[in-house]
């Protein structure tokens, strides 16, 4: 399932693209509700926010260049990078030894549109 279908039915916007439907427009599914809160309980941390923002300035990062600004050894940095990862607000590539992160963007666009009125 996918944040698009949070909740029903889904909306079109000015260009004729399905987006979502507010958060407040319509009742949620036990389901949706679900997606929902694992992506939003993954950007309540702190770290991940930081490791969010690192990984968007940046483009794409290796894992290994996020231990340094993030003041985190290699195991948390993966265990925050999982995290995030799981909730689809970044994705991995590796290469060799090391992950490569970048932003989903439709995945935070995604959550901005759940969260409109």
């Amino acid at each position: 399932m996918s944040i698009q279908d949070v909740v029903d039915p889904p909306t079109t916007d000015d260009d004729g693209a399905v987006c979502c439907s507010s958060l407040l427009a319509a009742p949620l599914r036990v389901e949706a509700a679900d997606e929902l809160a694992a992506a939003f309980s993954a950007l309540a941390d702190p770290v991940r926010l930081r490791l969010l923002s690192l990984v968007a300035e940046a483009g794409e990062v290796c894992s290994c260049d996020l231990q340094e600004p993030l003041g985190k050894s290699q195991p948390t940095v993966s265990h925050h990078t999982k995290i995030l990862s799981e909730a689809g607000l970044i994705t991995g590539e590796k290469r060799g030894r090391w992950v490569w992160w970048s932003i989903v963007p439709d995945r935070l666009g995604q959550l901005r549109a759940v969260l409109g009125s």
